[in-house]
């Protein structure tokens, strides 16, 4: 059903009407009837909400704009947002590229956290004061407050740092995942990681630091390399090298100290993903789960015979499938959640590094986000 909507753009720009308007939806499944992003509803207060209705650059087609919110259904929450951060995922989404590609308009961000300020008559597993974040991918998180449907959130506990909270649902989860499904890690055992400096990265690094497993982390050469690679040793990192390393003899040497690698996690594609393979142990496994080079996963001839004579296994992971395929058991995203969470209480994992930036400086933020060697994830506060 689609729902008639009210917005006004705000900094002198005109008032824009619409007679309907589209609904941001998950893309499985149907929301209740009374929760809406898009909604007109005389005398409720507004949401300001940074909203494309095209795809296209971010910096272009994001605007800041002002939306009412419907009337909390029995089984709706209203909740005000706290903190929301800007990942790669929310670019690709309004830039038209990513796997999941929400009807427009369309609210952006998928991750961050919310404080639940009002609930509905059914609703059974929150109360107002308790900290959320979604559940999956589509909500629509950049905003100042909305109203959901209390099966599309999860709780979180509200004794952890604000930013680590806001964090949590994307990165760590895709680290754990991987460090968790596709290999049995035990202590002493190593795993091989590109893009070390990104949230999953540090995230990965810390995460294996607690379980006693060693991480190789490969980052791109750059001006500030010394700095960076000592701030990824302060949070656990084993070993931190340059991507044209990966091919030179000190590696044999790094291996007479560190055992070969189990697991190789591949957030960058292209050369760089065939060079974590070349390093792989007898049956070890290579994770793709992101692209930043625009690179396909290639494997040439020399990898050709990795794959036959030394068993490799070659395989992707998206945390959004993994959270679909368990929607219907909330338990092992709790448990992960539960895990991840007494890590950061213990001093195991913080937040990455995050620059705050207010929402009304969102075009200021999202032109960071797009630039490269961004070591520092930007982070929307409400």
């Amino acid at each position: 059903m689609r729902l008639p909507f009210h917005t006004v753009r705000l900094t002198g720009q005109t008032v824009c009407r619409r007679s309907s308007a589209v609904a941001l939806l998950r893309c499985s499944g149907q929301r209740d009837a009374n929760v809406s992003h898009f909604s007109h509803s005389v005398g409720r207060c507004a949401s300001q909400a940074l909203i494309y209705r095209s795809h296209g650059d971010p910096c272009r087609v994001v605007q800041l704009e002002n939306i009412d919110l419907p009337p909390v259904g029995a089984k709706a929450i209203q909740v005000k947002m706290l903190a929301t951060p800007i990942n790669p995922s929310d670019i690709n989404m309004i830039q038209g590229t990513y796997a999941i590609l929400p009807e427009l308009p369309a609210v952006g961000g998928n991750e961050g956290l919310a404080q639940v300020i009002e609930v509905g008559s059914h609703v059974k597993s929150l109360k107002p004061g308790d900290w959320i974040i979604p559940k999956d991918a589509g909500l629509g998180m950049w905003r100042t407050e909305a109203v959901f449907a209390e099966d599309d959130v999860i709780s979180l506990p509200n004794d952890i740092p604000l930013l680590s909270a806001a964090t949590i649902g994307v990165n760590p989860c895709t680290a754990f995942r991987m460090l968790s499904d596709f290999e049995s890690l035990k202590p002493g055992d190593s795993v091989i990681q590109n893009a070390a400096n990104s949230g999953v990265g540090q995230a990965v690094i810390q995460i294996a630091a607690a379980r006693g497993i060693n991480t190789i982390n490969v980052i791109r050469d750059r001006p500030d390399f010394k700095q960076l690679s000592d701030r990824l040793k302060a949070i656990g990192a084993s070993f931190v090298i340059r991507e044209e390393e990966l091919r030179r003899p000190e590696m044999k040497e790094m291996f007479k100290t560190c055992a070969k690698p189990k697991l190789a996690l591949n957030g960058v594609g292209g050369k760089s993903a065939t060079e974590l393979l070349r390093h792989l142990q007898f049956g070890g496994t290579l994770v793709t789960y992101g692209g930043m080079s625009k690179q396909p996963v290639t494997v040439p001839v020399v990898t050709t015979s990795a794959l036959i004579f030394k068993d490799v296994k070659v395989k992707g992971f998206w945390v959004t499938q993994w959270k679909r395929i368990h929607s219907h058991d909330e338990m092992p995203f709790r448990a992960m959640l539960d895990e991840l969470c007494s890590l950061i209480r213990q001093g195991k994992l913080t937040a990455p590094a995050c620059t705050e930036v207010g929402l009304q400086e969102y075009h200021k933020a999202l032109d960071a986000a797009m630039q490269p060697f961004i070591s520092s994830k930007q982070v929307l506060i409400m």
